[in-house]
C-alpha cells in the first residue's frame, strides 16, 4: 500500500480513439517519421560502398594479374603476314558491327618501331600457340620476342635446338658479372667520386678563406683519391669487356636477328612450354622485381621501389613536422588564449585553409620554402656550391613542409575536438592537488587526447601520401639516380629529390610514350599506393586503440 500522505503524479488517460487502436494521423503520415530519407540515406550508403569495392576491385584484379605471363600466339594473316606476341585483349571494330580485333604485344621495339599492334579479327586466318618460342625480357628496348638463334661464349658456339638451354646456362652468371660491375660503378667509383666532391667543395672553401696549409693537404688528398679512381675504372673496364665476350643471338618469327650480351637479359622463358607451378614461379619473380628493383623503360617496366621510399619517407617526415606544431596550436588556442573575436578569426582562417586547392600550396612551398629560404640557406652554409644550388632547389624536406602546411588545418582541427573531449573535471581535480596547469596539460590532457590527436594524424597522413599536385613544384622527380638515404655521412640527404608512387601513376599514366605497355604498371603502382596510406593508417589506428583503452574515462 501507498504511504499516506505521498501525492503520485498520474498519466493523462488516453483518448477514446486510443484505447480503440487508432494511431495519430501525425504517427501515420511516413513523410514526417522520415521513413523515406532513411531509406534514401541507406540506399546513398549502399552505392558508395558498391563504389568502392568495384574501384579496389578493379584494381586488385588489373595490378595483380599485370605481373601473370601469358601465352604467345601466332597469327597469319590473309596477306601471309605472321606476327608472335601476347594477346592482350579484344574488343569491337569502331564502325563495324559483328566485328572484333585483337590487340597483339609483339615486342621486338628495336625491330618493328612498335610494342603493340592491333589486328582485324575477321582477317586472321591461323593462330596457334607456337612451342618453343621465348619471351625475353631485355634491360632496353622492352621484351624481345621471337627464338634463341645461337649463344657465342668463349668456349665456342651454341646453336640449334640446345641455344636455349646453353643460353639458359649462362644468364645467372651474367646476371652475377652485371651486379658486380654496378656494384663498382655505384658503390665503390661512387664513394670515391662522392668523396672527391667533398674535398673540392672543402679546398673552395679553403680557397675562400685563405687556408694555404689545408688547401695542400686537401691536394694531396685528392691525389691519391684521383688515383684510386683510375683504378676503379680500370677494373670496371676489363669486367666489362669479359661480359662483352658472352653474347646471344636472337630471331624473330620472320628471321630477322638481334645480337646482344647475356647480361642484357633480366629474364627469359617459354611461356607457351610452362606449366602452372612454372608459370608462378615466373609471376613471383616479376612481383619481386616490382617492389625491389628500380624503373627502366621510362618507368613502363622494373619496379618501384625508390619510390615506395620516397612515398613513406616523406609521409614521415610531413607527420614529425605537422603533429607537433598542430599540437601546439591547438593546446593554445584551447587552454590558453582567450576567448575574443582574434581567437575566432584565427579558427575561421585555420577552417578555411582546410578548403584551398593543394596546388596553391605547392606554390607557396616552391617560393617561400625554396626560393627564400632554400636561397638563404645556399648563401650561408654552402657558398662554395654556388650557383649549383643545394637547398635552394626543389627537395625532399621542403616537399614535407610543404604538405605539413597542407595537412596542418586537419591535426588542428581534430586536436582541439579531442581537447574539448577530455572532462572539465580531471583538470579541477588535477589543480586543487596543487598541480600547475602545465602539468595538468602534461599529465592529464594531452595523455587523454592522445587517441583524438591520432585520429587528425591518421587525417593528415591518408591525405598527404596521395597528394601530386604541390610535389611537382617541391621536389618530386620522374627518375631519381640517388635515394635521400645512403651510407655516407650525414646519411639522410634532405636536399635531394625523390621518387613519388601518386607522381609515378601519373607519370605513367599519362606520360610515357607507351601507353599501352604502361597501362599494367599504373594498376599496380596505384594498387600499391592504396596498401601503402592503409599500412600507414592501420598502423597509427592500432596505436590509437590501445592509447584509447589506456586512457578511458568513465
Amino acid at each position: 500500500q501507498i504511504p499516506e500522505g505521498i501525492k503520485m503524479n498520474t498519466l493523462p488517460v488516453a483518448s477514446r480513439s486510443m484505447e480503440k487502436g487508432a494511431i495519430p494521423s501525425a504517427q501515420n503520415n511516413p513523410w514526417k517519421l522520415g521513413t523515406p530519407w532513411i531509406w534514401l540515406l541507406g540506399a546513398g550508403l549502399s552505392v558508395l560502398v558498391l563504389m568502392l569495392f568495384w574501384l579496389v576491385g578493379l584494381l586488385f584484379l588489373r595490378g595483380t594479374l599485370a605481373f601473370w605471363p601469358g601465352d604467345l600466339w601466332a597469327l597469319r594473316m590473309q596477306d601471309g603476314t605472321v606476327y608472335l606476341g601476347e594477346i592482350r585483349k579484344e574488343e569491337p571494330v569502331p564502325g563495324r558491327p559483328g566485328v572484333s580485333r585483337l590487340q597483339v604485344r609483339i615486342g621486338n621495339r628495336d625491330v618493328y618501331g612498335v610494342d603493340f599492334i592491333w589486328v582485324a579479327r575477321d582477317r586472321v586466318v591461323q593462330m596457334a600457340r607456337l612451342q618453343g618460342a621465348v619471351f625475353i625480357e631485355r634491360r632496353q628496348w622492352g621484351p624481345f620476342i621471337g627464338f634463341v638463334a645461337a649463344v657465342r661464349t668463349p668456349e665456342g658456339v651454341v646453336s640449334g635446338q640446345r641455344a636455349f638451354e646453353a643460353f639458359m646456362r649462362h644468364l645467372e652468371p651474367a646476371h652475377r658479372r652485371y651486379e658486380a660491375i654496378l656494384a663498382l660503378e655505384k658503390g665503390d667509383i661512387g664513394d670515391v667520386n662522392y668523396a672527391m666532391e667533398q674535398i673540392r667543395l672543402r679546398r673552395a672553401r679553403a680557397e675562400r678563406l685563405g687556408q694555404r696549409e689545408v688547401i695542400a693537404r686537401l691536394e694531396e688528398t685528392l691525389h691519391h683519391l684521383e688515383a684510386r679512381y683510375r683504378e676503379l675504372a680500370e677494373r670496371a673496364r676489363r669486367l666489362r669487356q669479359e661480359d662483352a665476350r658472352y653474347t646471344v643471338e636472337l630471331r624473330t618469327i620472320e628471321g630477322r636477328s638481334r645480337t646482344l650480351p647475356i647480361s642484357e637479359v633480366i629474364r627469359a622463358y617459354r611461356p607457351n612450354d610452362l606449366d602452372m607451378a612454372g608459370k608462378m614461379g615466373v609471376y613471383a619473380a616479376r612481383l619481386w622485381e616490382f617492389f625491389s628493383s628500380e624503373p627502366r623503360e621510362s618507368n613502363t617496366e622494373g619496379g618501384v621501389f625508390p619510390a615506395i621510399f620516397g612515398t613513406v619517407m616523406m609521409t614521415l617526415l610531413m607527420s614529425v613536422f605537422v603533429v607537433p606544431f598542430g599540437v601546439m596550436a591547438a593546446l593554445y588556442m584551447h587552454e590558453y588564449a582567450q576567448r575574443s573575436w582574434i581567437l575566432s578569426a584565427v579558427r575561421i582562417a585555420v577552417n578555411n585553409l582546410a578548403g584551398v586547392p593543394s596546388i596553391v600550396f605547392g606554390i607557396f612551398g616552391l617560393g617561400f620554402f625554396v626560393y627564400l629560404l632554400g636561397g638563404h640557406i645556399d648563401r650561408l652554409l654552402y657558398p662554395e656550391r654556388l650557383p649549383t644550388p643545394t637547398f635552394g632547389t626543389g627537395g625532399i624536406l621542403w616537399a614535407s613542409l610543404t604538405l605539413a602546411l597542407l595537412v596542418a588545418p586537419v591535426v588542428i582541427v581534430a586536436t582541439e575536438e579531442a581537447l574539448a573531449a577530455v572532462p572539465q573535471s580531471l583538470r579541477e581535480a588535477s589543480l586543487s592537488l596543487g598541480a600547475t596547469k602545465w602539468q595538468t596539460i602534461w599529465r592529464i590532457v594531452l595523455p587523454g587526447a592522445s587517441p583524438g590527436i591520432l585520429t587528425g594524424m591518421i587525417l593528415a597522413v591518408a591525405r598527404g601520401a596521395g597528394e601530386v599536385a604541390p610535389l611537382m613544384l617541391v621536389g618530386v622527380v620522374k627518375l631519381a639516380p640517388e635515394l635521400p638515404f645512403d651510407h655516407n655521412p650525414p646519411f639522410f640527404h634532405l636536399e635531394r629529390k625523390f621518387m613519388h608512387l601518386g607522381f609515378h601513376i601519373y607519370d605513367v599514366g599519362f606520360q610515357s610514350p607507351n601507353v599501352e605497355a604502361a597501362t599494367p604498371m599504373v594498376f599496380a603502382t596505384a594498387l600499391l599506393l592504396v596498401l601503402v596510406v592503409l599500412i600507414l593508417n592501420l598502423t597509427a589506428i592500432q596505436i590509437r586503440n590501445r592509447l584509447r583503452r589506456r586512457y578511458r574515462f568513465g
